[in-house]
């Protein structure tokens, strides 16, 4: 099985085009949360995240708080203003599906689930070797694919926790060792934020037992010229350039 991994889209449609084009051909979709927020195109990047032949969607943050399903307290200002504006902006249809959203984590097969946050808590970050510890516990499959913190990791545990250090270049391959459990960060499509304001992505093929990390190019100036025109504030266009 080949899967695409796309995590943290939010709303930002030229993103999702582009990363969709450079994977290619892929058996299912894996979509960890946070499809909305921040970026001026929420319905389009719903629609299309739809239409893609089998794909399985969880929910993020963002997701809960568009959809209304959760208040935006643990927000800070540009995020509730940007959910405030996305809410407003979605239809009716994509509020609903929003809602009705599955929660992570989710089993996918023998080998992997996915979550938007951590396995023990969808809204809490993996940043650190001490987070790690605490999900790889909570994980129920060798593989743990997560988002939320924008930012590309792997950590394994084969006895020990160690991190392998983020995901570098435009295709960063690494082959799964059968004995060791892994939580993976393949980063964020629309909203990077470790500094390289390149797409991500991941492609995980469960044959070979390889995760690649893509990073991908796509058209900044447009997805900011959309988010000054509608509105949201300069700063949420700004940060795409520079990847934070």
């Amino acid at each position: 099985m080949r899967y695409l991994v796309l995590s943290d889209i939010h709303a930002n449609l030229e993103a999702l085009e582009a990363t969709l084009a450079a994977a290619g051909e892929c058996d299912a979709t894996l979509a960890l949360g946070d499809l909305v927020g921040y970026g001026a195109d929420p319905n389009a990047v719903i629609e299309r995240v739809q239409s893609l032949p089998r794909a399985t969607v969880i929910r993020g943050n963002h997701d809960k708080v568009g959809a209304g399903v959760e208040t935006v307290e643990s927000f800070n200002h540009l995020a509730r203003y940007a959910i405030s504006w996305t809410a407003a902006a979605l239809t009716p249809a994509n509020r609903e599906w929003l809602a009705a959203m599955r929660q992570g984590p989710v089993v996918i097969d023998d080998l992997v689930e996915i979550c938007h946050g951590s396995p023990f808590d969808e809204d809490a970050y993996i940043f650190d070797e001490l987070d790690a510890r605490r999900a790889i516990v909570a994980s129920q499959r060798p593989v743990c694919l997560f988002g939320h913190t924008h930012v590309p990791a792997v950590f394994r545990f084969d006895g020990e926790l160690t991190s392998l250090g983020p995901p570098r270049g435009a295709r960063h391959r690494l082959t799964l060792d059968p004995k060791a459990k892994y939580l993976i960060n393949c980063g964020a499509v629309g909203q990077p934020r470790d500094g390289d304001p390149r797409a991500a992505c991941g492609i995980f093929d469960t044959a070979s037992r390889t995760v690649t990390v893509l990073r991908v190019a796509y058209d900044v100036a447009t997805a900011q010229s959309k988010i000054i025109a509608a509105g949201l504030p300069e700063v949420l266009a700004q940060r795409l350039a520079i990847g934070r």
